[in-house]
């Protein structure tokens, strides 16, 4: 019987309720004073909210589809994505132009280093940074919207070879979820690591990564979005934080010098600050994204209250209305994630030159970082291949 199955849902439901109906009927006579009766009526509170519970977590993972699988649930699930269709390699973003921009080596002068952090699944013993690259712990300062967010930046290890002292590199913004913490990009999701293993296999051209949450307003989630009379948290993406980065860092500038990539919430935010802003991000990739902005009680009135403001978030409405944006876009899912992977198939067969897409799979998973560990090799290699050759 699957997770995921309603037969199974329904055995769980009518288990918790025959449990706890069981409980009411065999408590009387379990009320004694003894030990015996003691344990049973620990037992009996146990079994209860066990079957409780295990019929609240089917019923959520249902809705949400965390895990699609047993064997996701446990771990099990193995290999990485395929890509399935795209546009040439090259892509927006391969034309060599462009001037190289960022500051001279040395303490940052926009973005704040707060301290070292350890590149979690590096290893070896080897801290060396022209070996593994070296992780800063970072705040990133909105120099136009009063905006801040704390995350981290990974140098890779050609960074601090020598002769690559004047040399400036590609970028790409990570997002998480909402309201996820950017160390899980680190110590889960494990980027850095990632790119540092496809680096030594020749797959990925070395890439600064700024990992940060999706909201630089939090606890409020903004979507990406710029609110009117509220965080202006498009603008800090796609204007303040590539500022702090070439001044602080040997960051390329110019069209194809950054991408951008996120899942869940990043997802969506990946794509639409690509779709809005395709000359500050060449290149955007979702994994398991969606593609209209949420409207709940984290993220309050968005929109104040505009009909052409909310549509302009949706980005299937952008697709029908709205010019082709000159950008590269993977979209990256599950097959067995129904809805994301059905609205992603949507949304790639709706695109027109010059906006290119392509999709990754992976057979099974769900909604979790098990899946989007699976999927990032291929994405993180496939983001590389349509950004700038480092100058």
């Amino acid at each position: 019987m699957g997770l995921t199955s309603h037969e199974l849902l329904a055995l769980a439901a009518l288990l918790a309720v025959f449990t706890v109906l069981g409980t009411l009927w065999v408590w009387p006579r379990l009320a004694v004073r003894s030990w015996p009766a003691m344990f049973l009526r620990l037992g009996t509170i146990a079994v209860t909210q066990f079957a409780l519970l295990a019929a609240l977590g089917l019923a959520v993972n249902d809705s949400f589809l965390f895990y699609s699988s047993w064997s996701d649930l446990f771990g099990r699930d193995r290999g990485t994505g395929v890509i399935q269709a795209g546009g040439p390699t090259g892509g927006p973003g391969s034309s060599p132009s462009g001037t190289p921009g960022g500051g001279a080596p040395g303490v940052p002068a926009g973005v704040q280093v707060l301290g070292p952090a350890e590149i979690t699944g590096a290893g070896g013993a080897d801290r060396d940074p022209a070996a593994i690259g070296r992780l800063d712990r970072v705040r990133l300062p909105g120099g136009t919207t009063g905006l801040s967010t704390d995350g981290y930046v990974y140098l890779p290890p050609q960074y601090f070879r020598p002769g690559a002292e004047a040399r400036h590199f590609p970028a790409a913004l990570v997002m998480t979820g909402f309201p996820g913490d950017a160390a899980n990009l680190v110590t889960k999701l494990r980027y850095p690591a990632h790119e540092l293993d496809l680096l030594r296999q020749g797959a990925m051209k070395p890439t600064v990564l700024v990992l940060v949450r999706p909201s630089p307003s939090m606890p409020r989630d903004s979507e990406c979005e710029d609110v009117p009379d509220g965080p202006q948290a498009q603008r800090y993406f796609t204007t303040d934080v590539p500022a702090d980065l070439r001044a602080s860092y040997r960051v390329l500038d110019g069209p194809g010098s950054l991408g951008v990539i996120g899942d869940s919430t990043g997802g969506y935010c990946a794509v639409k600050l690509g779709m809005v802003h395709p000359e500050t991000f060449a290149v955007a990739v979702s994994l398991s994204g969606y593609f209209r902005a949420a409207e709940d009680v984290t993220t309050g009135d968005l929109f104040g209250g505009s009909r052409q403001r909310r549509d302009e978030a949706d980005l299937n409405w952008r697709l029908a209305h709205l010019p082709m944006p000159a950008l590269a876009v993977l979209l990256a899912d599950s097959k067995e994630d129904g809805r994301a992977y059905a609205d992603s198939r949507a949304f790639a067969a709706a695109a027109r030159p010059p906006l290119v897409v392509a999709q990754a799979t992976v057979e099974t998973g769900g909604h979790n970082f098990t899946t989007w560990t699976r999927l990032l090799p291929p994405s993180l290699t496939w983001l590389s291949d349509h950004l700038r050759d480092p100058a």
